[in-house]
C-alpha cells in the first residue's frame, strides 16, 4: 500500500541555519537513525516504517521529496512504492523502465549515481516534479541502490540543495546505511510472506482433502492412522480382491466398507450388509443364499438371499468371526466357485461379488483353536486393512465429537455446545466403545442436558464409570471367563424374551457401547445379545 502526503509537507529544504555545527547534524543523524530502528519492529507491514523513514530524513537532515522505488511483478521496470513529499499525481508519473533516467540506470546497474545539478544533468528526466517548485539555485539528486546478497531490490532516492554546510559524504553515508536497512526490511517482509502464503497453501490442500474425504466418505478426522487407513482402502479400490477390515467394535467398520464401496467401480451398484452376530444359526443359509418356493414351511414365494442382491456390487458380513463352522464351508465354496444355490434349488447361480468382512476378534487365534476355518482365513485376508481405536487417534476427537453433537441438535432441533473445557475432557476418557460410544455418550446429554453450554463437570455425568476397568474389546474372553473358558462355550437355552430392553440398554452402557463385551455381562452370546437388540427395536 502506497503511503501518501500532501504537496506542502517536506517542502522546507533545511532542518537549520547555514551555521549549524557538524555536532548538530551528528546529534540529527543518531536521532534519525533511533527512530527508524525503533520502527522496524512494530509491524509485519514494513510500509509504515519506510514511509516514517522518508519523512525523518527531510525534516531532520533535509533530504527530500524522498521515494522508494522497487521492481514490478514483471521485473522489467520500477515503480514508487513510498515516497514523501511529492502528490499523488507526481507518484503516479514514478515509472521507470531499466536504465530509463537516472533511477532506470541504478536499477540497471545496482550502482550508486549521483546527479550534482539536475538543471545540466540529460539523464535526469523531470518527470516527476517540475522544475518550479524546487528551490532556486542547484538542486542535485542522489540514486542509492537497495541491494541485499548481490540482488538489487530497488532504489532510494532524494532531492539535495547542492550548496548547504553538511557534506555530501555524510549524506551518502546515511543513505547507504539507510538502503542497507530498508533491503533488510524488505527481504524478510518477502520471506515472511512467502512461508505465509506457503503455510495458507498447505493448509488450504490439508482443508480439500479433509473435506472431500468427509463429503465422498462420511469418515471424519486426519490423524496419521485414520489417514494411513483411508490411503490403503483407496489403494486397493479399484481391486476386486477381498478386504479384511480389522479393528475394535465401534471403529467404524461399516463406513469403512461403505467407503471401499464408494471408491470403486462397484460404486452404482449395489451394496448389501449382513450382520452375522444378529442372524439366528438356523437362518444363516436362506440369508446368505436365499431359498426357492416351498423349500420349506412358509416359503410362499422365491427370495433372493444376499449374494444375489449384492451382485455386480459389493457384499459386506460385519462380524464375520460369529460365522458357524457349518456356513463357513458354504461361504468358502460360493468365494472359490463364484456362484450359490438357494436353499431348495438345483441350479448353481452365477454371482459377481466384491466381499469385505470385518471382525474384532482374533481369526488367527480362532483359526488355532478349530472355531474358524484356516483356508476360509486366507480367502478373506487378502487385503487386510486395520482401523485405529479412538484411543489410537484422539487427535480426531474434537472433530468427531463436533460432527455427532450437529448431527444429534439437528435431529432434535437442540442448540447445544461443548465449552473447552468438555472438549478437552472428552479427549482424556479412554473410550473402550470407540466412535459408537462416544456418539452415544454425544446423543444422551444433548437429549437430557438443560442447558446449552456443557461444561467438563456435565461429561462426568454421562461418561459410563464401570467401562473403565473392562477388558479391551480386542480381548475375545468374557469378562468372568476363566483360564480354559472362551465365548464358543457352549451356553444353556435363554428364552429370546429373557432380558428387557431396559436390561440390554444398561449393559451396553456399562460396556462402554460395545453389544459383544454387553452380551458378556448378561451371559448372551453375542449374537444373542443382537437378536433381542433387533427384536425389541432398540436403536444405536
Amino acid at each position: 500500500m502506497e503511503s501518501l502526503v500532501s504537496p506542502q509537507e517536506g517542502r522546507s529544504e533545511s532542518p537549520g541555519d547555514d551555521g549549524c555545527s557538524a555536532s548538530y547534524w551528528r546529534t540529527q543523524e543518531m536521532l534519525l537513525l533511533q527512530q527508524v530502528m525503533a520502527l522496524a519492529g512494530r509491524e509485519l507491514d514494513p510500509g509504515p516504517a519506510l514511509q516514517e523513514m522518508l519523512h525523518l530524513l527531510s525534516e531532520l537532515l533535509g533530504l527530500n521529496r524522498g521515494r522508494i522505488v522497487l521492481f514490478d511483478e514483471t521485473g522489467e521496470s520500477g515503480q514508487i512504492r513510498y515516497a514523501y513529499g511529492l502528490t499523488r499525481e507526481e507518484i503516479a508519473r514514478g515509472r521507470y523502465a531499466l536504465n530509463e533516467g537516472i533511477t532506470g540506470r541504478v536499477l540497471a546497474s545496482g550502482q550508486l549515481v549521483i546527479s550534482q545539478n539536475i538543471d545540466n544533468d540529460p539523464h535526469f528526466l523531470g518527470r516527476m516534479v517540475e522544475r518550479r517548485l524546487l528551490p532556486e539555485g542547484p538542486v542535485s539528486f542522489i540514486a542509492q541502490p537497495i541491494r541485499v546478497a548481490q540482488r538489487t531490490l530497488g532504489v532510494l532516492a532524494c532531492h539535495r540543495i547542492r550548496h548547504r554546510p553538511r557534506p555530501l559524504a555524510d549524506d551518502l553515508q546515511i543513505l547507504k546505511l539507510l538502503a542497507a536497512h530498508t533491503g533488510q526490511l524488505l527481504q524478510l517482509h518477502a520471506q515472511m510472506r512467502e512461508r505465509t502464503e506457503s503455510l495458507q497453501q498447505q493448509n488450504r490442500l490439508l482443508s480439500r482433502a479433509l473435506d472431500a474425504s468427509a463429503s465422498r466418505y462420511g469418515i471424519v478426522g486426519n490423524s496419521p492412522r485414520l489417514v494411513q487407513a483411508i490411503a490403503e482402502l483407496e489403494q486397493v479400490s479399484d481391486s476386486t480382491a477381498s478386504v479384511l477390515l480389522l479393528g475394535e467394535s465401534g471403529t467404524g467398520k461399516e463406513l469403512f466398507a461403505r467407503a471401499l464401496h464408494l471408491a470403486s467401480p462397484r460404486r452404482e451398484a449395489p451394496f448389501i450388509k449382513v450382520n452375522c452376530a444378529a442372524i439366528p444359526e438356523t437362518l444363516f443359509e436362506s440369508e446368505l443364499f436365499g431359498y426357492e418356493k416351498g423349500a420349506f414351511t412358509g416359503a410362499q414365494s422365491l427370495r433372493q438371499g444376499s449374494f444375489e442382491q449384492a451382485d455386480g456390487g459389493t457384499l459386506f458380513l460385519d462380524e464375520i468371526g460369529e460365522l458357524p463352522l457349518a456356513m463357513q464351508t458354504k461361504l468358502l465354496r460360493a468365494l472359490q466357485e463364484g456362484c450359490i444355490s438357494r436353499l431348495g434349488g438345483k441350479c448353481e447361480i452365477r454371482i459377481d461379488v466384491r466381499l469385505v468382512a470385518a471382525t474384532n476378534r482374533n481369526l488367527e487365534e480362532e483359526v488355532a483353536r478349530g472355531a474358524f476355518r484356516q483356508d476360509l482365513y486366507y480367502r478373506l485376508n487378502v487385503i487386510p486393512i486395520r482401523l485405529p481405536s479412538l484411543a489410537q487417534r484422539s487427535g480426531d476427537i474434537p472433530a468427531l465429537a463436533l460432527h455427532h453433537l450437529n448431527r444429534v441438535n439437528q435431529a432434535n432441533q437442540r442448540n447445544v455446545h461443548l465449552t473447552a473445557g468438555a472438549i478437552e475432557r472428552l479427549q482424556q476418557y479412554p473410550w473402550p466403545g470407540n466412535i459408537r460410544e462416544l456418539g452415544n455418550v454425544i446423543e444422551r446429554m444433548v437429549l437430557l442436558c438443560d442447558h446449552p453450554a456443557l461444561e467438563a463437570a456435565d461429561i462426568e455425568r454421562f461418561l459410563p464409570e464401570a467401562s473403565l476397568s473392562l477388558p479391551s474389546a480386542a480381548d475375545p474372553r468374557g469378562i468372568d471367563a476363566g483360564p480354559e473358558e472362551t465365548l464358543s462355550d457352549v451356553r444353556p437355552y435363554v428364552p429370546a424374551t429373557s432380558h428387557s430392553p431396559e436390561a440390554l440398554y444398561r449393559a451396553l452402557q456399562r460396556a462402554g457401547g460395545n453389544k459383544t463385551r454387553a452380551a458378556q455381562l448378561l451371559g448372551l452370546t453375542p449374537r444373542q445379545y443382537s437378536y433381542r437388540w433387533n427384536k425389541l427395536g432398540l436403536s444405536g
